[in-house]
């Protein structure tokens, strides 16, 4: 007999007093905005692109130029749009602090889907086709990116045009958004996965025993 995997998840299913704790803090989305944008910099940094900037006037001077890696259009187009990059995360709870964030499939999404692949009935209270959407907790994270960035435009223009030789990071985090007792977050650093093979072995046992599993189970 098919194993029955019942396992109810719901965005919104903390605890009134605990809801704020689930919500990404400062640090987290300064963690993030910083590394998607040096990200997107780094992208563009060898390009040898000059532009042509000014208008050509009737003495016939001539259009300045400078180069692309350099300028101002550079980081317009690296921060438009750069907290929608957010929306690629996915919340993987069983990682602590900000390293439950990351893009891709968090362990326990990836043993259900494997199940659903097997034939097993996975219920968790939304279509199939929505299990990969944005959460409640990275939409979140997005919408604090955005308000983040408008607040420090002018320390990212500054850092940009006359600061990188400094990583982001500490610019913007350290120096200018988070009180030291909010930088904890800052020294958080992926290792690799933790608890792969359990979840593994979780699903395999799933799949071969036919039990019946709770959310917190898996």
């Amino acid at each position: 007999m098919k194993a029955f995997i019942l396992a109810v998840v719901c965005v919104c299913g903390f605890a009134a007093g605990s809801e704020d704790e689930r919500l990404p803090n400062k640090c987290e989305v300064c963690k993030f905005l910083t590394m998607e944008l040096e990200e997107a910099l780094e992208k563009t940094g060898r390009s040898k692109e000059v532009l042509e900037v000014g208008e050509v006037l009737d003495t016939g001077k001539r259009r300045r130029k400078i180069k692309y890696n350099t300028s101002e259009t550079r980081l317009t187009e690296a921060v438009d749009n750069i907290c929608e990059r957010i929306l690629q995360y996915s919340v993987h709870a069983e990682r602590p602090g900000s390293l439950r964030y990351a893009k891709g499939s968090s362990q326990t999404m990836t043993t259900l889907k494997n199940l659903v692949n097997k034939g097993v009935k996975v219920d968790l209270g939304m279509p199939y086709e929505l299990w990969d959407e944005p959460s409640a907790e990275v939409t979140n994270m997005k919408k604090q990116c955005e308000t983040m960035l408008e607040q420090y435009e002018d320390v990212v223009e500054d850092w940009y045009f006359h600061h990188q030789d400094r990583r982001l990071e500490n610019f913007l985090c350290e120096n200018h958004v988070l009180k030291t007792s909010e930088r904890e977050c800052l020294q958080e650093v992926w290792k690799g996965d933790v608890g792969l093979k359990g979840g593994a072995e979780e699903e395999k046992r799933a799949d071969k025993e036919g039990t019946a599993h709770d959310a917190g189970e898996l």
